[in-house]
C-alpha cells in the first residue's frame, strides 16, 4: 500500500491513548530501580577481593569463580521469584597465548535470557563486566574491589532483571555479565561468536562500563548526564556498501549512532534529571568496551557511562601517594547516579523490546524529484502481532537528533510530497499496538539492523 503525506500528520485522540499506555508503563519500570539494591551488589562484588580475569576460581569467597558462581546464583533467584522467566546459562571458552593471558585460562560469562513472547528470537542485551585489575594488567592476586569499574556497570545488569522479569515482552531481553574485558575484550567476543552460532538476532547491545562515578580527574562533579559511544559507520560494510553510502548519505547514521539517538530521546523522555551527551566515537579516544566485539561482527552496540571520568580511581593498585589516594574503591562510587542510568537502560531496553520488529528492507529514492519515497518490508506471522504501524522521520543534514516525523499507518511505502530528498535524512521506526516505538532506521545497508 502507497500512501502520500503532504500537510501535517495530526494524533488522533485514540494515538494519544496508545501513547500514554507505553509511557506510564516506561515511567513505572524507571521507578522501579533501586539506588539500595544497586549498593548492595556492588559491596558484594567489591567483597571478592579481586575479580580478576587471572584470579582464584576455586575460593567461594575471593576471585573471579566465586563471583560468577554469585551472579549466576543471584540470576536463578531471580528467575526463581518470576517462575522460571530466565534461562541462566554459563557461555565460556578458553584463550592463551595472548599478552594479558599468556596461560589457558577458561573466561566464563553469565547469561541470562527473558524470552520474548511474540518474537523470541529477536533480542536486545545489556551487558556489564565481571572482571576488574590493579595497575599490572597480569596481576591476579593483589586486592582489586572495581566498584566502579565495573561492579557498578554490573549491578545495572543485575538490577534491570530484577525489574524488567516481572514484565512480558514481544522480543527477548539478555542480561550478560562478561569476563575478560581489561584482558582484551574476550568476554563480549566469545558471546558474539556464541550469538552466531545459535542464530541471536541481537539487535542492539547496551554496555554499561563505569557507571557510577560523578567526580572527575578534570574538577567536575557531574550527576546530571552521562555518556552513549557510538561507531559513526558499520564495521563490516563492504566495498560496495562504502561506495553506496558515498552517494547517498549515512555517514552518521549507522545502526549503532541510531541507537545512541533513541536512548537519547527516552532520557529526555522518562530519566528525570538525566541528559544524554552523544559521542561520536566508537568508544573513548584510543580505548575499548564490551561492545565493540559486538560490532566487529555487524551486530548493533553502544557504550553508556559516566561523563567525568577520575583516572587515579581506574587500575590502581591500592595505595596513598602525596596525599592522593588511588584504587576503585567504594568511596568513589555515587549509588543514585548509577541508579539513574540503570534507568535508562530499563526504559530502552522494555521500550525495544515491547517494540515490534525493527523495519528492514527500507529503502529510499527520489534524486531529481520534489518528493521523496520511503518503502519497506512488513513482517508476518506471530512476530508481527503487536504491530499497528509505522512513524517515518527525517532530519536536516546538519542536525544531531531526529525532528521531524509522521505517523503513516500499516503500510509499506510513503510519499513525502514537497519534501525534498536532498536536503534530509530520513528513517521508519515501527509502532506498536501499546505506542512502543522500534529505534528508526536509516534506508540501505548504511542503517540496516539486519533480518
Amino acid at each position: 500500500m502507497r500512501v502520500f503525506f503532504a500537510g501535517l500528520a495530526i494524533l488522533s485522540l485514540g494515538q494519544n491513548a496508545i501513547a500514554a499506555e507505553i509511557d506510564g508503563r516506561l515511567h513505572t519500570l524507571q521507578a522501579a530501580v533501586s539506588a539500595d539494591r544497586l549498593q548492595a551488589d556492588i559491596e558484594t562484588l567489591v567483597g571478592f577481593g579481586t575479580r580478576h580475569t587471572l584470579s582464584e576460581t576455586e575460593s567461594e569467597t575471593r576471585g573471579i569463580g566465586a563471583a560468577r558462581r554469585w551472579i549466576k546464583a543471584e540470576f536463578d533467584q531471580i528467575s526463581a521469584d518470576c517462575g522460571g522467566c530466565l534461562e541462566v546459562i554459563y557461555v565460556s571458552d578458553f584463550v592463551e597465548g595472548e599478552p594479558r593471558i599468556p596461560e589457558r585460562t577458561e573466561v566464563v560469562n553469565v547469561i541470562a535470557i527473558q524470552r520474548g513472547k511474540l518474537d523470541p528470537d529477536r533480542m536486545v542485551m545489556m551487558s556489564g563486566d565481571i572482571d576488574s585489575r590493579v595497575s599490572d594488567p597480569l596481576n591476579g592476586t593483589s586486592d582489586s574491589p572495581g566498584a566502579n569499574d565495573n561492579a557498578s556497570g554490573l549491578a545495572g545488569v543485575m538490577e534491570a532483571a530484577r525489574v524488567l522479569s516481572k514484565e512480558k515482552f514481544a522480543g527477548t531481553i539478555v542480561y550478560a555479565a562478561l569476563s575478560g574485558e581489561e584482558q582484551g575484550l574476550f568476554g563480549g567476543k566469545i558471546v558474539a561468536q556464541h550469538a552466531l552460532q545459535e542464530g541471536w538476532r541481537i539487535k542492539a547491545v547496551l554496555n554499561n562500563d563505569m557507571i557510577g562515578n560523578i567526580e572527575g580527574l578534570d574538577g567536575v562533579i557531574d550527576n546530571a548526564t552521562a555518556r552513549v559511544f557510538s561507531e559513526g559507520t558499520r564495521f563490516v560494510e563492504t566495498a560496495e556498501e562504502a561506495r553506496l553510502r558515498r552517494f547517498t548519505g549515512g555517514e552518521v547514521d549507522s545502526p549503532s549512532r541510531n541507537l545512541a539517538r533513541y536512548i537519547d530521546r527516552l532520557a529526555d523522555q522518562y530519566i528525570p534529571n538525566l541528559d544524554v551527551m552523544m559521542v561520536y566515537r566508537l568508544d573513548r579516544f584510543s580505548r575499548g568496551g564490551h561492545h565493540r566485539p559486538f560490532n566487529a561482527v555487524g551486530i548493533p552496540g553502544v557504550r553508556i557511562m559516566e561523563t567525568h571520568e577520575h583516572y587515579e580511581r581506574q587500575h590502581q593498585d591500592l595505595r596513598e601517594e602525596n596525599g592522593i589516594k588511588y584504587g576503585d574503591v567504594l568511596e568513589g562510587v555515587n549509588f543514585d547516579y548509577a541508579r539513574k542510568l540503570t534507568s535508562l537502560n530499563v526504559v530502552a531496553l522494555a521500550s525495544i523490546a515491547a517494540a515490534p520488529p525493527i523495519p528492514s528492507g527500507v529503502e529510499i529514492e527520489g534524486a531529481v524529484q520534489p518528493s521523496t519515497t520511503l518503502r519497506w518490508e512488513r513482517p508476518e506471522g506471530r512476530a508481527a502481532r503487536n504491530l499497528s504501524g509505522y512513524k517515518v522521520y527525517w532530519r536536516l543534514t546538519d542536525a544531531s537528533q531526529w525532528t521531524y516525523s509522521r505517523d503513516v499507518g500499516d503500510v509499506t511505502e510513503v510519499v513525502l510530497e514537497n519534501i525534498v530528498i536532498d536536503n534530509y535524512l530520513f528513517g521508519v521506526a515501527s509502532v506498536a499496538n501499546d505506542g512502543a516505538e522500534s529505534p528508526i532506521v536509516f534506508p540501505g545497508p548504511a542503517g540496516s539492523f539486519g533480518n
